[in-house]
């Protein structure tokens, strides 16, 4: 077991669709050998509960966004996993990192290239960026991460093509042609791709040299506006209730909310998945069953410029209408 693991990197803006897409992917290729690690921020982390591969081995930071004040944990995770591949008959074919939104993939990468230990034994074999059309032009706009994860990655994926006009996706392209010439681009249709998106061909800049404009720049890769809250309800909620209270919140405050989401008891046997980025609120998924380590429902919100309490003391007054208390699980000031 000489052969360095490769690894890719997942990164995108919150909620452009990177859970999906990782999902069709783990779904298409033979899994078995493949080790994910997700990191999300709060306690109420959902995303490592939506993926097709075996749980065991899924492994989930949730103690900040891990290009930042979390990298101590990526070492540990890393080593661990380098310990279980060698145990292994065959060992780990392959490891996938799906970082948060808000993440620059580049402190992440260089977190394993300078470790004396980790970059003897893995190898950053591409980092794949999730870019949402319908959100693209607002977030080149306004989100200096969304600028670095395009400027580092290997293979960019542009999702929710179905949602815009074909001149709006080709201005996405423009956009990040423009940025980024090199880079290879990809199509997906509900987080369906080409398989081809996991082989780095190689095609552009060695990661070294892709990543050394990184090295004068703050390691800190989200601004110190954005905050998080999350909450969860002792009840079942009023569907009915609850969507007109979130609709009306997104109405007011929509594009400062970054990504919400959710598992909600409505009062089936099993929750609903709720996803939504800015003022979208993706269609609501009902699972089969609940994830085994969650019996409540929860929310987590990701806002910039907006003190996240004010959603919690509004959750609070509609409560009576929603059918449920409301408990505070976690608030971040600063993520």
């Amino acid at each position: 077991m000489n052969r360095k693991i490769p690894i890719v990197i997942v990164t995108g803006c919150l909620g452009s669709g990177k859970t999906t897409v990782l999902n069709y992917l783990l779904q298409q290729i033979d899994n078995s050998r493949t080790a994910v690690i997700v990191n999300e921020f709060g306690k109420a982390g959902l995303d490592h509960h939506l993926l097709s591969v075996s749980q065991e081995k899924i492994s989930l930071i949730n103690s900040g966004c891990m290009c930042c004040n979390s990298r101590d944990d990526l070492e540990e995770e890393m080593k661990r996993l380098l310990f279980e591949h060698e145990r292994l008959e065959k060992g780990y074919e392959r490891i996938i990192i799906e970082t948060t939104g808000l993440a620059d993939p580049a402190p992440i990468a260089f977190t394993i290239l300078n470790h004396p230990m980790l970059r003897n034994h893995f190898i950053i074999d591409l980092i794949m960026t999730i870019v949402d059309a319908e959100n693209a032009q607002l977030q080149f706009e306004k989100s200096p991460e969304f600028v670095k994860q395009i400027s580092a990655s290997d293979h960019l994926v542009i999702t929710k093509n179905d949602l815009v006009t074909e001149q709006t996706r080709q201005q996405v392209i423009e956009n990040v042609r423009t940025l980024h010439p090199l880079v290879e681009i990809f199509d997906a249709y509900k987080g369906e791709v080409d398989l081809n998106v996991l082989e780095n061909n190689s095609t552009g800049l060695p990661l070294e040299q892709t990543l050394s404009q990184y090295q004068t720049q703050t390691m800190h890769g989200v601004s110190s506006e954005v905050k998080s809250i999350s909450f969860f309800f002792s009840s079942p909620l009023n569907w009915t209730a609850f969507t007109l209270w979130l609709s009306l919140l997104l109405h007011t405050h929509g594009e400062n909310v970054l990504r919400v989401k959710g598992l909600l008891d409505v009062g089936e046997d099993a929750p609903i998945n709720l996803n939504g980025v800015q003022h979208i609120i993706h269609p609501p998924i009902h699972l089969d069953a609940w994830p085994e380590d969650v019996s409540e429902s929860f929310m987590v919100f990701i806002v910039r410029n907006i003190d996240p309490l004010l959603i919690l003391h509004s959750l609070e007054t509609f409560q009576r209408y929603i059918g449920s208390d409301v408990e505070l699980m976690e608030f971040k000031e600063s993520i």
